[in-house]
């Protein structure tokens, strides 16, 4: 009895073990999910705005809202729209890479969408995550439509990374001296993820679906990135947007009084263009705001203007964003229209409790050849004096057959 109870209490344990990790991985797993990390994404860069504001005060902002007039949001629209449309290009240049259609008018619309939506929403990417769906629902592969715009956001960020590399490094900026120290230690890390990369390709074992799909997806993004057909397009269309993107610092710095020279201003514009694409954001606000003002400060030109300059940056972003918007209300108010048209009567409410009836099938014709419905009328036709009786009104004066008219007749 004994040792039948010490083998159950074994083989328990280990049951009471795995739903114990059951138990920890799950609440786990959901703090690592999507709408958590945007959830403290947010909170981040709500905690940065208010540890700037309160420690440099709320002129700043204020100052950077005064400064801005209609011929600076005019640029900043013209800027935004260079932009966007080569950010377009390139997008329907890389779906087109990886075998899906993108007509460059619809993908000028839908990016304008998306930069709306990423402004106006917190996180900063929800935009991009509806422009991918969408259109992966339009071509009718949501797993490329959503790896065409993941590859599309990823070489704006290689043209970033590249142009920041290479400016930092050279330029006199608050951060030369310890990125010239960092780089010789990165590069060896780079070039040693590289061999290793090549070791495991020789070696790798050609079994396994896992692998299959990483080699899919690798070759996906070489074609769409690196191939002849799109890397010339690829690279062009990321030069002019950063280029757009410098342009529009530039000029926020000059609305906010900087002072400060283009040369002067191009670090310090790559710094905070590097920090925008740190997923701690409310609408892109936030880390931007934190390193322009240090950078500003490091530099010689104050936080505080640093910080005003960030702010018009903000502005006129949201500003060339705008027409997104144009699109969000024409897009719903075309669809809403379609949707009338389609049924013009409209769908019945369901609290009125009862359903539309189906209509009903028409009774069958039965058709009866001419001469027999002659001899069934001879048949079966009344007779003449039973046809005078059931014609008779009351009170006629007609007699029935072989009935006298009596008064207890009538």
């Amino acid at each position: 009895m004994s040792r039948h109870t010490g083998e159950t209490a074994e083989a328990e344990a280990p049951s009471a073990g795995a739903a114990a990790g059951g138990g920890v991985r799950r609440p786990l797993g959901r703090l690592g999910g999507p709408a958590v990390r945007t959830r403290l994404g947010t909170l981040a860069g709500v905690v940065i705005l208010a540890v700037l504001f309160w420690r440099l005060g709320t002129g700043a902002f204020v100052d950077g809202v005064r400064r801005i007039d209609a011929p600076t949001l005019a640029a900043a629209l013209g800027i935004g729209l260079v932009t966007t449309v080569f950010s377009a290009w390139r997008w329907a240049l890389v779906a087109r890479g990886i075998g899906i259609r993108l007509p460059f008018g619809a993908a000028v619309m839908d990016y304008y969408r998306a930069l709306f939506l990423n402004a106006a929403l917190p996180g900063g990417v929800l935009g991009d995550v509806h422009r991918a769906v969408r259109h992966g629902q339009d071509a009718g592969d949501l797993g490329r439509g959503v790896r065409a715009v993941v590859l599309e956001r990823t070489a704006g960020q290689l043209a970033l990374f590249a142009a920041g590399g290479v400016v930092l490094l050279t330029m006199p900026s608050p951060v030369r001296d310890q990125i010239r120290q960092a780089a010789p230690p990165a590069a060896l890390g780079v070039v040693g993820a590289c061999a290793v990369v090549l070791a495991l390709r020789m070696n790798r074992t050609p079994s396994g679906r896992k692998p299959r799909e990483v080699r899919g997806m690798l070759g996906e993004a070489r074609q769409a990135l690196f191939s002849r057909s799109t890397a010339p397009g690829v690279l062009v269309s990321s030069v002019v947007v950063l280029a757009g993107y410098v342009a529009m610092f530039v000029l926020a710095a000059d609305v906010a009084g900087a002072g400060a020279s283009v040369a002067e201003l191009l670090p310090l514009a790559l710094l905070a263009l590097l920090a925008m694409s740190l997923p701690l954001n409310v609408g892109g606000w936030g880390p931007r705001e934190g390193v322009a003002a240090w950078a500003f400060g490091a530099a010689g030109l104050g936080a505080g203007r640093g910080l005003t300059v960030a702010v018009v940056y903000g502005v006129f972003s949201l500003a060339a964003s705008l027409p997104g918007a144009v699109v969000l209300v024409a897009r719903w108010y075309a669809a809403t229209r379609d949707r009338r048209t389609a049924d013009p009567a409209g769908p019945v409410p369901a609290s009125c409790g009862f359903r539309p009836l189906a209509p009903r099938a028409p009774a069958p014709v039965v058709r009866i050849p001419a001469q027999l419905s002659e001899v069934r009328s001879e048949k079966y036709a009344p007779k003449e004096s039973a046809r005078l009786a059931r014609s008779s009104l009351p009170f006629s004066a007609v007699p029935s057959e072989g009935r006298p008219m009596t008064p207890e007749s009538v």
